[in-house]
């Protein structure tokens, strides 16, 4: 982004869908070469979004009346909005794309969880999707929407797989508080993460480096087991280990969705961002941030 030198009064102009946390990271690093209008579904925000340097737009992908306004506003969109909450489709993103310019460019934060349980193994963006929750197949949908949208439209699509995001405030410490168990060594998963600054600071290169048409692992280096990491985060916080069970007693004990991200195992290769968005993580690992004590 060093080398991105625009004339302030020739900035041009990104379109934030779906402002969150990770959005709210993200505006700094974007408010120096664009004037960014960001979406959200509540009022109350505006004035939040205004504060941050964003040109705040109220509107509610699941109602498309509230989007005309957004058409053809800008040729550079990031996505950042979450899918329904039910259905295997995501019917936000179809109503987004109505909307979206042509030939722009757009980055699409997805999952890694489109890939499904993988037994634990390693991979690269080359591995095919195999969505095995309702919560996954919407983001598939999401994907695959917005690739028909691309190749109709001649907009450069970029797509962002991420996994559990955290941050010094985005940690499972009510989860350890309550004494939430987590599986045995024999039955346990790995995990994925990403710092919350670490992908805003990604999504931020690959609005500016990333390739058409392409895939990244929004990962870091981590390769942790889950109750490990939670072990890591009680640690840090002087809380108590959560107690270990088998699956099989677990799945008495936890909710279907919970239970849901407990019986998925992979490994992410990120090589991909590394060579072709330059990526310098700031938080390579969880026990990086933990060490550090930027808790």
């Amino acid at each position: 982004m060093k080398n991105f030198k625009i004339h302030k009064f020739q900035r041009p102009r990104v379109l934030i869908v779906g402002c969150g946390d990770v959005g709210m990271r993200l505006l700094p690093l974007l408010t120096p070469h664009f004037r960014v209008f960001a979406t959200t579904s509540q009022r109350e925000r505006c004035a939040e979004l205004r504060a941050a340097g964003a040109v705040p737009l109220v509107a509610d992908l699941d109602h498309p009346a509230s989007l005309r306004r957004l058409t053809g506003l800008a040729p550079w969109v990031i996505h950042l909005a979450p899918p329904p909450a039910e259905g295997v489709l995501d019917s936000r993103t179809r109503n987004l794309t109505a909307i979206l310019p042509e030939q722009g460019r757009l980055v699409y934060i997805s999952t890694t969880g489109v890939y499904g349980d993988c037994g634990g193994a390693r991979f690269d963006e080359s591995r095919p999707v195999a969505p095995r929750n309702g919560r996954a197949l919407r983001r598939v949908d999401a994907e695959r929407t917005l690739r028909r949208w691309a190749r109709r439209s001649g907009a450069a699509l970029s797509i962002l797989r991420v996994p559990g995001i955290y941050a010094a405030d985005r940690l499972p410490l009510k989860r350890l508080q309550q004494g939430t168990p987590a599986l045995i060594a024999a039955d346990d998963v790995y995990t994925n993460h990403i710092h919350a600054d670490d992908l805003a600071a990604i999504i931020a290169k690959a609005l500016f480096r990333a390739l058409p048409h392409r895939i990244y692992h929004a990962v870091d280096d981590s390769e942790m087991k889950m109750a490990e990491y939670f072990d890591a985060v009680a640690d840090a916080f002087q809380l108590p280990r959560p107690p270990r069970l088998p699956r099989a007693e677990l799945q008495q004990v936890v909710t279907p969705a919970l239970l849901s991200f407990m019986s998925e195992s992979r490994r992410l290769d990120n090589g991909r961002i590394r060579r072709e968005l330059g990526v310098r993580l700031r938080y390579p690992t969880v026990i990086s941030m933990l060490e550090r004590k930027d808790v």
